[in-house]
């Protein structure tokens, strides 16, 4: 019986806490439109903290991996954990960290808050196929499909800061 008055002071404690991090609807407002002006100008990062390969778990990241798009280019600088189908032979593979152009670019427009582009490279190694998902909040979710791999997706971060 004693255990009731230290469960409820906890979970005041952690629904306090939960509401102190929740921000105005004017910084909302701020944070979406920075997020729009970054992907109108075809310049944008994307910092990325998770990964979801089709086998295995998911796994936290650490480190600068990230996806750049600088108009007619993307740099890629992405963990892979996965299968090849096919790989070149001998060398070291790029897998997902290279610096190439993008040959077909497109993007859907806002819809319900997000934000989908398409964007197609083939970097001599493989063809891949990138589907940017960006929130208004910021946060965004990367789905690589490859021609040669099994495909992944991460998530993270637009940075709009910079």
């Amino acid at each position: 019986m004693k255990t009731y008055p230290i469960l409820i002071a906890l979970s005041l404690i952690f629904l306090g806490g939960c509401g102190a991090s929740r921000m105005t609807l004017e910084e909302q407002e701020a944070v979406a439109q920075k997020t729009a002006q970054k992907l109108d100008s075809r310049k944008f990062r994307i910092n990325v903290d998770y990964m979801m390969p089709r086998r295995g778990g998911s796994k936290s990241v650490f480190g600068s991996y990230h996806v750049t798009i600088d108009d007619t280019v993307i740099d890629s600088y992405l963990p892979y954990f996965g299968v090849a189908y096919r790989v070149p032979y001998g060398g070291i593979a790029k897998v997902l960290t290279f610096k190439d152009d993008i040959e077909e670019y497109a993007d859907s427009g806002w819809n319900r808050g997000k934000r989908i582009i398409a964007l197609s490279t083939d970097n001599d190694e493989d063809f891949l196929v990138y589907t940017i998902t960006v929130y208004d909040d910021g946060s965004a979710e990367i789905q690589v499909r490859c021609r040669n791999r099994e495909d992944i997706s991460y998530r993270g971060s637009l940075v709009t800061d910079e």
